[in-house]
């Protein structure tokens, strides 16, 4: 929705070029903190609703804003209400980023007792390099919830799908700040693992190295597009439509009944070993209506995470950084190894519950690597898993932080490998260069439908861009998953004249050529 509001893009260009020109120039810094002034306009818009239907309703609601608020470090106490966004921003530059330092933010990290978003403030810090910042981001901030509210107004959308989506395209700013693996998914892809998994309502669905939170935000919108299928109530907020990767959507979050929402608050796990991350995956949940995520600050790689068979899907692009702390390694894990890549396919194996599925993006090396961690890596995903594809994809798909090529894997725990379906991805709908501009051409819709349709006993084309390998080729093959190894090159028939007519039509050339010479030195005398 908010591709096609160009105000509301460039009120986020503006918020951005800001932030840049006021002195925070890195992007992740940028985001936390135009993060935490949303969130204060976040929490007084919900409460001041909260008082308003009390008011309406007559049921009992307490306010956030009610009573004192003693301030950290000192020995005074002020009103909770001047902690409200409608509050402190008609104070003056200099008076606000004093009284938003001191008393707000320490009131926001307070909220919520042991929230994850509480836990994940602790050691959050507010950074404001100067007054006229704070004002012109407030500013920006006002005219970004006036234009929500124009959109879901005229437009007829959700408010708080067009609020979702407005912190989307904020995240979206982040893809520069890339390093260790940090970086976002393409939405794109998100959407079409989660068209492999296709995840229900009532399933945990969780993801071991979260970052922002992308993939969570993908099975919750697929949730959500799957009920709207399933609505016979004729509503115009219950409709789908194909979004402009080809898949089909719907945006339903801010109709959803009180039974759903709180079977959807306990479906969504997510884990990461950045703060920051942490911080910003939880945000952008609560954005799109989900207001307890579950994101915590966790390595589900390390000897404190044991939470094994537990989730009926498992979503993940986890970080590819090399090696870890030999001393740090989960005491269950029986791959010998110090690789974070083959170390996640076990953690994800252990997270599923038996009969769960996952998808998951690894580096191709993973696929074909020689080292006996390599092998034992892809043992569990064809001996103790039914692993039902391999979809490898071109290495332009992370441009422009990483140019490596990655393959989504897709198996199920506990099932039998009979057939392994494999997809050779040639476009994902953006060029492959820097810039990624979308363009025609994606195998995205073609990959997920033919994966739903995939038949064995069909006729089975290895020249083709999709095939099946049988479990016992890819055993005798020392489980060597790379398509190459199975795929049948095409070779086109090149036919050439004899060698008699080629050098017949030779002398003639070099006739022509005497003859051009002859002319030349004849001009030249």
């Amino acid at each position: 929705m908010v591709s096609f509001n160009s105000t509301l893009k460039s009120l986020i260009d503006k918020l951005w070029n800001n932030f840049w020109s006021g002195g925070i120039s890195n992007p992740l810094t940028a985001i936390e903190q135009i993060t935490y002034l949303i969130f204060m306009k976040r929490i007084d818009d919900l409460d001041s609703k909260r008082v308003r239907d009390s008011e309406f309703t007559g049921e009992p609601y307490v306010s956030r804003f009610h009573g004192k608020y003693k301030v950290p470090g000192s020995s005074e106490s002020i009103k909770k209400s001047e902690l409200r966004w409608s509050e402190f921003k008609h104070k003056p530059a200099e008076e606000m980023l004093l009284h938003v330092q001191t008393k707000v933010f320490p009131f926001l990290k307070e909220l919520d007792g042991g929230s994850p978003f509480t836990k994940s403030m602790a050691n959050a810090v507010f950074i404001m390099p100067k007054p006229s910042l704070l004002v012109e981001a407030i500013n920006i901030i006002e005219q970004i919830f006036e234009e929500i509210e124009r959109d879901a107004r005229i437009g007829g959308h959700a408010f708080q799908d067009i609020q979702g989506d407005v912190y989307e395209m904020l995240l979206s700013e982040i893809a520069s700040a890339g390093k260790n693996g940090q970086f976002r998914t393409p939405r794109h892809i998100i959407k079409l693992m989660t068209e492999l998994v296709q995840p229900k309502l009532g399933q945990r669905i969780a993801d071991p190295a979260c970052g922002t939170g992308g993939f969570l935000l993908g099975a919750y919108q697929y949730i959500l597009t799957d009920l709207a299928k399933k609505s016979k109530s004729g509503k115009s907020s219950d409709t789908t439509l194909v979004d402009e990767d080809g898949f089909e959507r719907a945006a339903i979050s801010s109709g959803l009944n009180e039974k759903t929402k709180a079977i959807l608050e306990s479906s969504f796990y997510g884990f990461d070993i950045d703060t920051t991350m942490v911080r910003l995956g939880l945000m952008n949940l609560m954005m799109h209506g989900i207001d307890q995520p579950h994101i915590d600050y966790k390595d589900t790689l390390s000897k404190s995470y044991n939470e094994d068979s537990q989730f009926d899907v498992v979503l993940a692009n986890p970080p590819f950084t090399g090696n870890i702390d030999k001393g740090d390694i989960n005491e269950g894990f029986t791959l010998p190894t110090t690789k974070t890549e083959l170390l996640f396919v076990e953690r994800i194996y252990r997270m599923l519950k038996i009969g769960g599925t996952a998808a998951v993006i690894v580096p191709q090396g993973v696929l074909f690597g020689s080292g006996k961690a390599f092998v034992e890596a892809r043992k569990i995903l064809v001996d103790k898993s039914e692993l039902k594809a391999v979809i490898t994809m071109p290495s332009g798909v992370f441009k422009p932080y990483a140019g490596v090529s990655t393959a989504i894997l897709v198996f199920t725990k506990g099932g039998e490998t009979e057939n392994v379906w494999f997809y050779d991805m040639v476009a994902d709908g953006y060029t492959l260069d820097d810039k990624r501009t979308k363009i025609e051409t994606s195998d995205l819709i073609d990959i997920f439908t033919q994966f739903k349709t995939r038949d064995p006993k069909k006729p089975n084309d290895r020249k083709a861009k999709y095939f099946f390998v049988p479990k016992a080729e890819i055993v005798n093959e020392g489980y060597d998953l790379s398509m190459s190894k199975f795929k049948e090159d095409v070779f086109e028939e090149v036919s050439y004249e004899s060698p008699k007519v080629i050098l017949e039509k030779l002398k003639g050339f070099e006739k022509e050529i005497g003859k051009g010479l002859e002319e030349l030195t004849g001009m030249i005398r």
